[in-house]
């Protein structure tokens, strides 16, 4: 896996090649491709990874403070060159590639399903209506940031986490993630 990461920060996804994964791993490719099948084999497998790490539910006592708080978590994650490395590759695949696209979406919607409690925690602390849209709130946060880094090239930054965390929790106490707004 360090080997996927270390060709994905130097020649990025369109230039990582299985042959160059085993070369540098000091492996024979077809070692490679026994296990994993292709190179999309191995980011399935480095995806599943990242997935299985824990990241902490943050609990600041408020809706916008927490997702204040998760927004920073992703954004400190990203600033890992192997993390973010992988990141765009896996975004790059998805666009092409349905198995590709499964992956990114497994790896999404594990992080979303832990960090619902966040949601659920506004709704009884009456922050939230009942039926808030949980994966919705939590989906925005993400896809503001993914967009930042990964779309506009913006660095990492406090600034864009706080601001995906804070317009998140505004959309949502405006009740844009209700049944009535759908």
């Amino acid at each position: 896996m360090q080997a996927v990461i270390g060709e994905l920060i130097d020649r990025g996804y369109a230039g990582a090649t299985v042959e160059h994964v085993a070369a540098r791993a000091g492996v024979a490719k077809t070692t490679i491709y026994r296990r994993w099948g292709s190179l999309d084999g191995l980011l399935a497998d480095l995806m599943a990874e990242y997935a299985a790490q824990e990241i902490p539910v943050p609990d600041e006592g408020t809706l916008d403070a927490d997702l204040r708080a998760l927004a920073r978590a992703v954004v400190a994650s990203v600033r890992d060159p192997g993390i973010r490395a992988a990141m765009a590759s896996m975004i790059a695949a998805a666009v092409q590639n349905p198995a590709a696209r499964q992956v990114l979406f497994l790896f999404l919607a594990t992080r979303t399903a832990t960090m619902t409690t966040l949601i659920d925690r506004a709704v009884r602390r009456g922050e939230l209506p009942a039926g808030t849209d949980a994966a919705g709130v939590l989906q925005t946060v993400t896809a503001l940031i993914y967009y930042r880094l990964f779309i506009a090239g913006d660095q990492p930054s406090p600034q864009v986490a706080d601001r995906a965390g804070a317009t998140a929790a505004a959309a949502a106490f405006a009740g844009v993630f209700t049944p009535a707004a759908s």
